[in-house]
């Protein structure tokens, strides 16, 4: 242990802690722009200067250990100066226009510029502006960037795809997407963990609020909205209502004052995957397909981007199964608009999802029968849904339970679960164990798989059904995809079932959460939704009655032929750029 004071308080922490944590644990909070711990620990932004007696220059508290007797100020004259400072010539180069901003009262900089007051800046302005694609689904604003380097290290430590880098050099440093390339052109996996880690809006996603109200407010269309199981886990967070008091029963309600003519959430569908891709595991399985090289869930966009763009030969490997969001705007536009007699050119059909890869995904189309569209029409994240409610001037107090409405109205607790690392493989293990055996398992008898990552970076299991020995893995995070696949490769590991989610944590860690600037909050709102499955009255997607309705009704049996054209898709008919070559 290490002995020091900070601020005339005497502390006593490990060996190699840093001054910032140390000031930390005694309740004294240091500023900060670039830490990230463990990712960012550069002092790019010397915002988290402290002075040491004894020592000429201010110091670096977020990378700079403790000493044994070492005396610290947080907030003496040098260091209030110096930060001050810091900070207006940050601003001199940052577009400071907040009121149109999409992080405004959520901004970093902001937050410390007005912690000091500051309400000019003294210096000549010189902002960077650099001409992007709005069209695309991650935006970048470099009148916005202040170079903290955070989305560098997340794209390269965390998810191991090395979009972003310093271009230029001195005083013109800046940073863009790495190669010279445009974003359209490279790898991006669109997992939008550079957004989330983004202490300003230098990144975010494409904006589609204005669409949707148009969609809404158009009296010849029918507006039909999905909210995504992960969504429930977070979206109180950024309105004040707590995590018991947030349910999917308050959103369909606030959806409906918005203006949806019909709401329903996805755990219908997380359920209708489950039956498309348990039965074609266990097809897979049967026919020793998975002895060399398992099936791998196909429910996450980012991780499709990923696969196309770093191994396109493993491509073959993937579940045909769309995800979840897909296979409910394809369902709309057939089953559902059949039993309204509307056709289906005629429903819009509008995803709140956790995720930004998702605007991405809604670009694949639908060709059944005469119709040729896409599934899905636009994607909001949950923090578009909470600026639409904002923008309806809804109170959250006065919002109460609604159920969604009918034809697809029966979810399970293994559709929840689908929002959390591990859940899907749990769900599609559930419904395997019952295609295999005929007989339920215990609910809970696959959370060996659940994402709880060990020092491999991903979670392996073994589980017994009837005969069977069936191994699996779940991974979250392309930096562990990578790690994992490397060894799948190798022949140091083989299993028969992946189940890989692109952004760390799962859904409930996805691009489009809430963002909460150096915490992350995946796995608490992971563990509200393994809450909500405990709690089900069911918790099997082959129990789900509205599901079992539409194979009798209109699907037939999963993984027939209708199902099929509705439900799969053809993974060769669109391709990513290749990651470039790299020594």
């Amino acid at each position: 242990m290490v002995n020091l004071t900070i601020d005339n308080r005497s502390v006593s922490v490990p060996e190699e802690t840093t001054i910032m944590e140390a000031a930390k644990s005694i309740g004294i909070p240091i500023p900060k722009l670039c830490y990230l711990k463990g990712v960012n620990e550069i002092a790019a932004c010397r915002v988290c200067v402290v002075e040491i007696e004894g020592k000429e220059h201010l110091v670096t508290a977020c990378n700079n250990a403790v000493e044994e007797g070492m005396i610290v100020h947080t907030n003496s004259p040098r260091v209030r100066k110096s930060r001050r400072t810091t900070v207006e010539l940050l601003m001199s180069q940052h577009e400071c226009n907040c009121a149109v901003c999409p992080r405004h009262a959520n901004c970093s900089l902001q937050k410390i510029a007005s912690d000091f007051n500051i309400i000019e800046v003294p210096f000549q302005t010189d902002i960077e502006r650099i001409l992007w694609n709005k069209d695309f689904p991650l935006i970048r604003d470099s009148s916005k960037c202040i170079k903290c380097m955070r989305c560098i290290q997340i794209c390269d430590k965390i998810q191991s795809l090395h979009i972003w880098d310093l271009v230029g050099t001195g005083s013109r440093t800046s940073i863009n997407v790495s190669g010279g390339r445009k974003i359209e052109e490279a790898d991006c996996s669109l997992c939008g963990q550079c957004i989330t880690h983004c202490p300003t809006s230098a990144l975010r996603a494409r904006d589609d609020t204005e669409k949707v109200w148009d969609a809404i407010e158009n009296k010849d269309v029918i507006t039909v909205v999905q909210v995504a199981p992960a969504v429930r886990a977070a979206w109180g967070e950024r309105i004040g209502l707590g995590r018991e008091e947030a349910t999917i029963g308050k959103i369909v309600d606030a959806l409906r004052r918005i203006g949806f003519d019909y709401v329903f959430d996805t755990t219908f569908s997380a359920d209708l995957t489950i039956m498309e891709e348990g039965r074609e595991f266990v097809e897979r399985f049967r026919k020793g397909e998975t002895r060399n090289r398992p099936m791998f869930t196909s429910c996450c966009p980012g991780w499709i981007r990923f696969v196309k763009s770093q191994y396109p030969h493993l491509v073959p490997q993937l579940s045909t199964a769309k995800s979840p969001q897909q296979m409910f705007g394809a369902v709309m536009k057939t089953y559902f608009a059949q039993s309204i007699g509307v056709k289906p050119e005629k429903i819009v059909t509008v995803s709140i999802m956790p995720c930004t890869a998702k605007k991405g995904e809604s670009n694949m189309e639908l060709f059944y029968e005469e119709y040729a569209g896409h599934d899905v029409d636009y994607v909001l994240t949950t923090r578009e849904l909470v600026h639409m409610i904002r923008a309806a001037h809804i109170q959250p107090d006065t919002l109460k339970d609604q159920e969604c409405d009918r034809l697809m109205r029966d979810g399970t607790g293994a559709g929840v679960i689908f929002g959390t690392t591990g859940g899907v493989m749990e769900a599609a293990l559930r419904s395997a164990y019952y295609l295999i055996t005929g007989e339920n398992p215990s609910p809970d008898a696959f959370k060996a798989v659940r994402g709880n990552i060990d020092k491999k970076g991903w979670t392996e299991g073994t589980v017994h059904i009837g005969e069977a020995e069936i191994h699996a893995a779940v991974v979250s995070g392309l930096g562990n995809t990578r790690h994992l696949l490397e060894a799948i490769e190798a022949g140091e590991v083989r299993y028969d079932f992946v189940e890989v989610m692109a952004c760390p944590g799962g859904c409930v860690g996805g691009g489009g959460q809430p963002i909460h600037d150096g915490e992350e909050l995946a796995n608490i709102r992971k563990g509200n939704l393994y809450d909500l499955d405990e709690k089900a009255p069911k918790r099997f997607s082959h129990e789900n009655e509205d599901v079992l309705k539409l194979y009798q009704d209109y699907l037939e049996t999963p993984g027939s032929h209708k199902a099929h054209l509705l439900l799969h898709t053809d993974h060769t008919v669109w391709e990513m750029p290749r990651a470039p070559h790299r020594d």
